[in-house]
């Protein structure tokens, strides 16, 4: 796990968060998420800058569609959000689990 990922880890995996049950490193298909709950359905991906260039935004494109073809939606929080903006990260997090 990166740095932020390791952050975000400790923060899902905090009681606040019940009845949301977080995995990390889930395999989804052709694919491995971050972080994901399966009862909200909800896929947590954690970008850092190689996920910027254009062949890396088309990959997240078509892995997106992907995932949101399973049932999933997927939030997408760079690096230095978690790292700087926690609470932030988190609330969105409970927020779209709730939605």
């Amino acid at each position: 796990m990166s740095p932020a990922e390791a952050v975000l880890w400790t923060a899902l995996r905090h009681e606040q968060l019940k009845p949301y049950h977080f995995r990390r490193q889930v395999p989804l298909g052709p694919y491995y998420a971050d972080f994901a709950a399966h009862g909200p359905k909800l896929v947590v991906e954690v970008d850092g800058g190689s996920h910027f260039d254009d062949a890396a935004i088309a990959y997240d494109a078509r892995r997106d569609a992907f995932l949101r073809s399973q049932g999933y939606r997927v939030l997408r929080v760079t690096t230095r959000d978690v790292l700087t903006n926690l609470d932030g990260v988190y609330a969105a997090i409970l927020a779209a689990c709730r939605a």
